[in-house]
Order: structure tokens, then sequence, then C-alpha cells
């Protein structure tokens, strides 16, 4: 149930960063949330429905919109002593896919990734194109990508190959990463499985930025899209933001390569309406544009409101 609950407000929390400003929920997982929180010892005596689950987040009854609390959010993660400086990446000579190839080794065997990774999974690093004009960035590998040791292989990343294909090209054609090297861990009983994703933090995006430099130093992409909030802060700088809609569907800079901060393709996921869709479309437009891609009429009027 613990592990539930902070999925749930990891979830949250993903999305206010989004700026969405509220979700519906059905009476009965309303009903679920607060018998969860009458049993905890740490509910003051406030009622449950005049507490928000997510500062600046309301969690909203279709029939009776109210606030309504929730578990409480996880706290600050403390600095994790397993984990060194970020490392100095230095790249051997050779041509791209010798050095690829001895970077792929390099994060393989990272003792630090590796520590971070529970028994029977991956540490993932990017694959694709070596010659990619596009190079798109995700925050960390979720619980299909550690099994495939892949990035993008679970629902969104399905939705993001159709992205891809949608911007008149193959997935084998971009190249795909994410910062993380590594799923970060949400505490589970003893030999447990992990239920919910947890971002990110500093400390641990830190650690890992200079593989991903690596990896943009090796393809040399002409551009860089950014997945999501968490992975626009790890680019951007934390506190450079409160909102991802103050930064997305802007041209930005990271490792001196242009940078489009756009949604993260669970976004869609969440809110499968062409008004989210055009959101999402309207940035890979101007990614295209930059990019010297055709756009076809048809392509500028995806998802446009009929």
């Amino acid at each position: 149930m613990q592990a539930s609950l902070i999925a749930l407000a990891t979830e949250l929390k993903r999305l206010k960063a989004a700026g969405v400003k509220s979700v519906s929920v059905s009476e009965e997982s309303l009903d679920a949330l607060r018998r969860v929180i009458a049993t905890r010892n740490s509910v003051s005596t406030k009622s449950a429905t005049d507490r928000p689950v997510v500062p600046g987040l309301m969690v909203q009854s279709p029939a009776a919109p109210k606030l309504v609390a929730a578990a409480a959010a996880p706290g600050v993660v403390k600095a994790d002593a397993s984990i060194p400086p970020p490392p100095v990446i230095v790249l051997p000579s050779g041509d791209k896919a010798a050095r690829w190839a001895a970077l792929r080794e390099r994060v393989l065997t990272d003792a630090t990734c590796r520590a971070h990774v529970r028994t029977g999974k991956q540490v993932v690093f990017g694959v694709g194109h070596l010659d990619a004009q596009i190079m798109f960035v995700g925050e960390a590998p979720g619980a299909e990508e550690e099994v495939q040791g892949e990035p993008f292989v679970g629902p969104a990343g399905q939705l993001l190959t159709r992205m891809i294909a949608g911007m008149g090209l193959q997935r084998s054609e971009v190249y795909i990463g994410n910062i993380m090297n590594w799923r970060p861990e949400i505490p589970t009983a003893s030999g447990g499985a992990q239920y919910g994703n947890r971002p990110p933090t500093e400390q641990e995006m830190s650690y890992c930025l200079p593989f991903l430099r690596a990896q943009i130093e090796v393809v040399a992409p002409a551009l860089l899209v950014a997945l999501g909030a968490t992975a626009a802060q790890g680019l951007l700088g934390f506190g450079k933001f409160r909102a991802l809609g103050e930064v997305r569907g802007q041209w930005h800079e990271f490792a001196g390569k242009p940078l489009m901060v756009t949604y993260h393709p669970s976004y869609i996921l969440r809110n499968p309406t062409n008004r989210s869709k055009r959101l999402i479309w309207e940035d890979l437009l101007k990614v295209m544009e930059r990019a010297g891609r055709p756009i076809s009429s048809k392509q500028r009027d995806y998802f446009l409101e009929k």
C-alpha cells in the first residue's frame, strides 16, 4: 500500500509540474483514499476533504468538486551517500561506432549504476542512429525499460514511436536516451517488486548527466528534444522554472545544441484529447522546421480541432 501511495503522490507531482491544475477522480476512488487516510496516525483532525494532495493541484470528484487529502507526498530525498561526484568521461579515439560501443560498455559496467539496479533488471543506455539529426531525451527508465535495457519501450515509448512516425521518420533514424541510466528506486519490502516511478533527484541526474553529454558528443545531433518537466529540469537546471508551460515550445540550449522542450508522451496517455496532442505536435513542428524537414499540409493540420 505504501508503494502505491508513493506512486500516486509522484504522479500528482508530475501532473502539477506539467501545468495540470486539477484531475478528476471517481467517488469510489475518493472513498478508498479516505479509508486509507483514516487509518494513518499522521492524519490531523482537519477534515480529509479540506486539504490538497499536492500544493496547487486539486483532486476533484466529478459529482462534487472538493479538495481531498491523499497520502502525504514523499519528503525531500536526502543525499545518497552511495552516489559519488559526477564522473569525468574521456571518450576513446576511433570512429563513432567504436566510441559509442566503448561508452555503452562504460555505462553498463559502471559500479554506481549497477548498484542502483534491482536484481534481474538492467542498466539502460541510449539507442538509435549514430548519425541522427534529432535526439530525444527523457528523464529515466521505467518498469519496461529496466527489463529490456532500452529507453522508451513501454506505452509512452510506443506513443513516442508513433509521434516520430508522424514527423516522417522512423524510430531507427533518431537517437533516444534518458538522463538517468537506472530506474529511480522506491522502497519496497525485501525482494518485492517496485510499483510506480518517482522523479530522479538532482543528485542522481547530476551523476548521470556526463554520460548523456558523452552520447551527445558521439552522435552529434543537430538538435535535442527534452520530453517532460523532469528532463527539462535536468538539462536546463533545477529551479529554472516552476511549471513546464513556462519553458515548453521554446528553444533553449544544452551541450551546445539547440534544445526544444515539450511534454512527455505520457501526458497524452493521461489526456488523450486533440488539444493535448496538438500542444506536443506544435512543438514537434518547430523541431521539424529547425531540422529542415519537409512538412506537408496534412502534417501541419494534425490534431486541429474540427
